[in-house]
């Protein structure tokens, strides 16, 4: 996107100039008002414009770390282009460490939302009129949710060719071509013709430094990649190992037989194959104790770190191919 004067929530943006602006559109019960910063940085030079964004789900606290470091070590300053910055859009649900709009809603079930709607439903309207329009590419970090721990992927459609290439250069261990859940942000984005770039890593209220350190490299890949700027010291810096990225085009969760103690054993993201013992499932007492097994053969994508399970909660998501 190439132009000579940008305006963010009413404020110009200069080339080589940043700002930090929030958007106030909602407030408490209490009348308390919940701004959510939003920090901008242009380049000198016209270039693309990308969105980085963490928190949709409040209690997802490790796309909030991702984001937050890329702003802490200035990677969001761009030589060309324009990088905007969105650490916490549920600040609500992050306050509260819940999922969750303070409405009960799932924000990323209401987009593009309305201006007369729920207030989950109007925060999205306004994130989707003031902000979507200004960029050209969309990097939207998640976890897993509860006590599920995923590793290190890229989600996107199915036949899209063009979001293929941008995860390739993210280089994330995963790749999972998947459906776009009706109303998400990342459907919103697409129907926008942006392209956008939904990477989960990790588990809700946890930090974990290796899905840290994918996803900051996975955002230096692909601003690099855009020409926005150089990266090739920090990434040469890095400890992430090198791994041969697997695309995935099915998957299934497979669930609990028994309620009990949970005990995993299988290393996530591992390749198993039919029979493969994955963990074991026990009561307190020390009456029984069952072993887990895959019953195909694909990696291992999730694993539910919950010690305490019930019959018929997913356990391992495993891919199908």
């Amino acid at each position: 996107m190439s132009s000579k004067k940008i305006e963010i929530l009413g404020q110009a943006i200069s080339k080589g100039k940043g700002v930090q602006l929030s958007l106030d559109i909602a407030k408490l019960h209490t009348r308390t008002r919940i701004e959510v910063p939003i920090i901008v940085e242009r380049g000198k030079e016209d270039g693309p414009n990308i969105l980085i964004t963490g928190g949709i789900h409040g209690n997802e606290i490790n796309g909030v770390e991702i984001v937050r470091q890329l702003i802490s070590k200035k990677y969001n300053k761009p030589t060309k282009g324009m990088v905007i910055c969105i650490p916490v859009v549920n600040v609500f649900g992050f306050l509260n460490q819940t999922r969750q709009f303070p409405d009960g809603r799932d924000l990323n079930r209401v987009f593009p939302g309305s201006p007369r709607g729920s207030l989950a439903s109007r925060f999205a309207y306004h994130i989707i009129k003031e902000i979507a329009p200004l960029v050209d590419y969309c990097i939207d970090y998640h976890t897993g949710g509860d006590s599920r721990f995923n590793a290190p992927q890229v989600r996107i459609g199915k036949k899209d060719k063009a979001s293929l290439e941008l995860a390739e250069v993210f280089g994330a261990a995963f790749i999972v071509k998947s459906v776009r859940r009706e109303k998400s942000f990342r459907e919103t984005l697409y129907r926008l013709d942006k392209k956008i770039l939904l990477f989960e890593g990790g588990k809700s209220l946890h930090i974990d430094k290796e899905i840290t350190e994918a996803g900051i490299n996975g955002a230096l890949r692909v601003m690099q990649h855009l020409g926005m700027r150089d990266f090739t010291a920090q990434l040469a810096q890095s400890n992430e190992l090198d791994t041969e990225q697997i695309v995935i085009n099915g998957s299934s969760w497979l669930r609990a037989k028994y309620s009990g103690m949970f005990h995993p054993t299988i290393t996530i993201g591992q390749k198993v194959e039919k029979g493969t013992v994955l963990g074991s499932i026990s009561d307190p007492f020390g009456s029984f104790e069952r072993t887990v097994k895959s019953t195909y053969a694909g990696y291992v994508l999730c694993v539910n770190q919950s010690p305490i399970v019930n019959q018929g909660d997913g356990i391992f998501h495993i891919s199908k191919e």
